[in-house]
C-alpha cells in the first residue's frame, strides 16, 4: 500500500491512494452512501471520507490494511443490533473485513437511519433557536 498523502483534498484523492481492489470497494461504499442519502455532501474530515447532511456529519468511512471502518453506528432496535453485531469493533465503529463480502445493503440501512437521526437533530435545533 502506498503512503497516504498528508491530507487528501477530496474523496477521489483518498480513494486513489489504495490498490485497485480496495478502490473498487471504496467507490461502491461511496455510491451506496450517495444513493441512501442523495442530499448528503462529500467532504474530508479527520483525513478520511465524510458525508455531511443538514450541517452535521452523517457518516465516515476509511480503508485500512485488512478492513473498511464505518462510523458512527446509529442506535437501533434489537434486530438491527443483532445484524451489526458481527461487525462491531468498539463503541460506534463497524469493521468490514476486506477478505469477506462487504454488506452494502447494511451500509445503506445504516446511512438511512443516520439521515433520520440528523433530520431529527436539525429540526430540534431549529426549534431551540
Amino acid at each position: 500500500m502506498k503512503t497516504k498523502p498528508a491530507s487528501p483534498q477530496n474523496i477521489d484523492d483518498y480513494i486513489a491512494d489504495f490498490p485497485a481492489d480496495v478502490q473498487e470497494v471504496l467507490q461502491k461504499i461511496r455510491i451506496t452512501i450517495k444513493k441512501a442519502a442523495p442530499k448528503a455532501e462529500e467532504a474530508i474530515s479527520y483525513k478520511i471520507p465524510t458525508f455531511n447532511l443538514k450541517g452535521q456529519y452523517l457518516i465516515y468511512f476509511a480503508a485500512y490494511k485488512k478492513h473498511i471502518g464505518l462510523y458512527p453506528v446509529p442506535s437501533g432496535d434489537e434486530e438491527f443490533n443483532q445484524e451489526i453485531s458481527i461487525y462491531q469493533a468498539g463503541k460506534g465503529t463497524l469493521r468490514f473485513p476486506l477478505d469477506k463480502p462487504i454488506p452494502y445493503k447494511l451500509i445503506s440501512k445504516i446511512v438511512k437511519i443516520r439521515a433520520k437521526e440528523n433530520s431529527a437533530k436539525a429540526t430540534a435545533n431549529r426549534k431551540k433557536a
